[in-house]
């Protein structure tokens, strides 16, 4: 069978996944792994996706390094706000690629002078219950 579009046949599909899957594993660990499953019986179409295109294609891309992706991402989370569950996730992230608790900190800092105390304080919270349960708390 021929498909018009070559990323919807099956095999192209399923290797698409699997390479991004190694990526997702490698940066977000369980954590990454516990928000695709959550997906699966209720919208296992954007876990594809997220694991496919957001890690696969994005996160595999050559240019920046995964520290470097997850200081990006750390800072659009902040911004937007309201995104705690996400920032839990890849402030793990953040330190499952080398980042150190006081690197993350100072960019979430480094936040609030384009998005404010509120969203910064919110974000580093966040970061501290991450850091409690990693036991890396108290920081020097």
């Amino acid at each position: 069978m021929t498909y018009a579009n070559p990323t919807q046949d099956p095999t192209i599909r399923a290797a698409r996944h699997d390479h991004g899957r190694e990526i997702l594993d490698a940066i977000d660990g369980e954590a990454g792994a516990r928000v695709i499953d959550s997906l699966a019986d209720i919208a296992p179409e954007l876990g594809h996706q997220i694991v496919a295109w957001g890690f696969g294609e994005i996160y595999a891309r050559p240019g920046l390094e995964p520290r470097d992706r997850q200081l990006v991402t750390l800072g659009m989370l902040t911004a937007l706000g309201g995104c705690e569950p996400q920032l839990e996730v890849h402030i793990n992230a953040a330190l499952n690629v080398g980042l150190t608790p006081e690197q993350i900190i100072e960019a979430l800092l480094h936040s609030a002078v384009y998005c404010g105390f509120p969203r910064a304080l919110n974000a580093t919270f966040t970061a501290k219950k991450v850091f409690a349960e990693r036991d890396l708390l108290p920081l020097a």
